[in-house]
């Protein structure tokens, strides 16, 4: 069952691009990753989901529902976390979560005593007196208090120490054991390869793959880093060269080719020496970000 579904999302304002025929299925259970740069796009998908902006066309549905006309009964069920918080700063950090409370049913004291324990965070202080990470920290209670069955996280570790942010990631899995399911926005590759089972790549506002992390990881790609014998002029110009990088006898380059091409024209370039190693996940990722050299 897909939890949260779009179809040919996009949001234009004015003649700006916002998003670009978004398409992204996210079944029960998952932790999806949505990744890109800044100004990718992310933000707009999410906000347009949640109906705080209206999209120019396409769709989005949450729990079967229609995100826009059904956004009051989507939201009882949701957990959101937006990249950046702003509170009335002369209430207290208990008063604000109460109030939060209030909008849905149930006694949830408890619930908010032991999300401010493991996180930290003394209820008693004025939110005017918090640093960006403690307010960052009130507004992960504030999406987790009332248990939401989807959890809509955009760009949710910033502010956090690195302790806090490991402490924010294992309250996470435990949401996630329990059943509920994480959309989850950033920008940093780490993050994503720690905590995500697939993840969606967004580029100027267009999806460029969407694809399960172990996928990724068990690709084709290969690190070759090449030495050339004396001041040979070789460009390797084979299929399935990326970002292909040279420096005077070596040449370092990305490959997901096929393995015979490159052999053979290892063979028929007499090199020197050469290396070939598996990539880390960011710098797979990179090559979505970065044009194809042949």
């Amino acid at each position: 069952m897909n939890i949260l579904e779009t179809k040919s999302l996009s949001k234009y304002y004015g003649k700006a691009r916002g998003i670009v025929d978004v398409n992204l299925q996210v079944k029960e259970g998952e932790i999806f990753g949505f990744i890109g740069p800044n100004g990718a796009g992310k933000s707009t998908t999410i906000r347009t989901i949640l109906n705080f902006i209206y999209p120019t066309s396409g769709e989005a549905k949450v729990f079967g529902m229609d995100c826009i006309k059904d956004s009051k009964e989507i939201r009882k069920n949701i957990g959101y976390l937006p990249s950046e918080v702003n509170y009335y700063d002369d209430m207290k950090v208990k008063e604000l979560l109460d109030y939060s409370a209030s909008f849905y049913k149930g006694d949830y004291k408890k619930r908010i005593k032991d999300l401010s324990g493991k996180l930290e965070l003394d209820l008693n202080r004025y939110i005017d007196d918090l640093s960006y990470g403690n307010k960052k920290k009130v507004s992960i209670i504030q999406a987790l208090l009332h248990s939401p069955k989807l959890l809509i996280l955009d760009e949710p570790t910033g502010g956090l120490d690195p302790l806090m942010q490991n402490r924010f990631f294992e309250i996470l899995r435990e949401e996630n054991e329990k059943g509920a399911t994480i959309f989850f926005s950033s920008h940093i590759l780490g993050e994503v390869q720690k905590m995500c089972d697939k993840v969606a790549i967004i580029k100027e506002g267009k999806i460029l793959k969407v694809e399960n992390i172990e996928d990724l990881r068990n690709n084709r790609f290969k690190n070759v880093k090449i030495e050339l014998n004396g001041n040979k002029d070789m460009d390797f110009n084979i299929k399935g060269v990326i970002n292909k990088e040279i420096s005077k006898r070596n040449v370092k380059f990305l490959y997901n080719g096929k393995t015979e091409d490159l052999l053979k024209s290892l063979l028929e370039n007499k090199v020197h020496d050469v290396t070939i190693e598996e990539p880390s996940l960011e710098e797979i990722f990179m090559h979505y970000y970065t044009e194809e050299v042949n």
